[in-house]
Parts: structure tokens; C-alpha cells; sequence
């Protein structure tokens, strides 16, 4: 049974990381379902380009049994959220990946994605690929310096450049029964 799929997409994605993963997942027919970090469900790439997502994080917080996978699409995350950390889509946000983490759902993401997967006692011990950047902040996960890394429930790329290197062991584990 193909496992479905809830993307978080933040304002403003990286569309280049976007991208590979709804290509991915579309391509090899894995369901799945887009919900905007915002308040709205128009996102923009850092390039500038409008994306229309299927709901807003709101809309997953209300519906996340419905997934066993979450996706955590990056682009200029960190400053974003910590320049709207009090407002409701970011509280959100967190709530969303703890469910996920609480159930032992996959978690998967690239960049800083480790960072906020970082946050959960779940996490703790689990080895992460993440941006060199934020090494130095994880507390929980232990950050590694390769390209990706599979532990157990746990799918983490570096960046969006790694990311089709994970591309094979996701879907593997997606198309599992």
C-alpha cells in the first residue's frame, strides 16, 4: 500500500527542492497533498513564482491521520521562521511534524528540515543529513557530514542537490507495504 504524502511547503520554498519531490512522488503515483507554511495557500519559490498549494498547514493540523508521510520542502525556512515564530501557521507547523514524530510516521527533508526535526525527543540519536550550517545547533539528532541519510522513519538530504540521491530509498519505503 503506497503510503500517502503531505508536503509542507514554506513561503518562500526553494521551488529547485520542491520540485523534486512532487516530481518524484507524481511520477511514481505515491499520493500526496501540498499545505502551505502561511496563512494562505499562495506560496512563492524564492525566485518569485506564485505556487497554489492544496491547504494551508491549519488544514493539515486538522487532518494529519490521513497521512503516513510528511515532507518538509525548505527554502529560506529558518529566517522566516524565526521572524514569524509566534504566528499561527509556525505553531502549527510544529505541532504537525510532533504528530508525525509521536507516531513514528516517516520524516523526511532537507537543509535545515533536521533542525526542526531536532526539536522532538523522538529524534533523539537518529543521524541526519543537514546543511553544515546548522550542525553545530542539533541537540537531538546526530548531524553527519554525507549526502543523505536513511535512520529508520527518518529521510534527510543535505540540500536540494542531494536530494535525488535519496530520491530511491524514499520511494522504496513509500511503495513498502
Amino acid at each position: 500500500m503506497r503510503k500517502n504524502v503531505a508536503i509542507l511547503v514554506v513561503n518562500p520554498v526553494n521551488g529547485i527542492g520542491l520540485f523534486q519531490y512532487l516530481e518524484t512522488l507524481y511520477e511514481n503515483k505515491i499520493p500526496y497533498k501540498t499545505f502551505a507554511v502561511a496563512e494562505t495557500t499562495g506560496v512563492r519559490t524564492n525566485s518569485g513564482i506564485l505556487i497554489q498549494t492544496d491547504d494551508t498547514v491549519a488544514g493539515l493540523k486538522q487532518n494529519s491521520d490521513d497521512f503516513q508521510a510528511l515532507v518538509f520542502s525548505c527554502g529560506d525556512a529558518m529566517p522566516k521562521f524565526v521572524e514569524n515564530a509566534d504566528k499561527p501557521f509556525n505553531q502549527d507547523m510544529l505541532a504537525v511534524i510532533g504528530r508525525f514524530a509521536a507516531k513514528g510516521h516517516m520524516l523526511v527533508g532537507h537543509c535545515v528540515a533536521a533542525l526542526l526535526f531536532d526539536n522532538f525527543s523522538e529524534c533523539k540519536g537518529k543521524k541526519v543529513a543537514q546543511h553544515p550550517f546548522i550542525k553545530p545547533l542539533l541537540t537531538r539528532c546526530v548531524g553527519t557530514n554525507e549526502e543523505f541519510v536513511v535512520d529508520r522513519n527518518m529521510f534527510t538530504a543535505r540540500d536540494e542537490n542531494t536530494l535525488p540521491k535519496l530520491m530511491p530509498k524514499l520511494l522504496e519505503a513509500l511503495q513498502a507495504e
